[in-house]
């Protein structure tokens, strides 16, 4: 996906920013802080829904960040 097109991405719950992140699995999401939710991004896709998103503790996890 376009880099400049994630970057306007929000979440769609609160409308915050989104943080593109390497998930510990070695895949990619998009973090919502505000939120704790992690949302999938699948062959390149960004999956926003909200049923799709998993629950995301900054404190118990080590995400990575992905080069834009």
């Amino acid at each position: 996906m376009d880099n400049r097109l994630l970057e306007m991405l929000v979440c769609p719950l609160c409308k915050g920013p989104l943080e593109h992140l390497r998930s510990p699995d070695g895949g990619r999401e998009l973090i919502c802080h505000a939120d704790r939710l992690a949302f999938p991004v699948r062959d390149g896709i960004p999956v926003m829904l909200e049923n799709e998103a998993r629950a995301y503790d900054p404190d118990a996890e080590s995400h990575k960040p992905v080069a834009l």
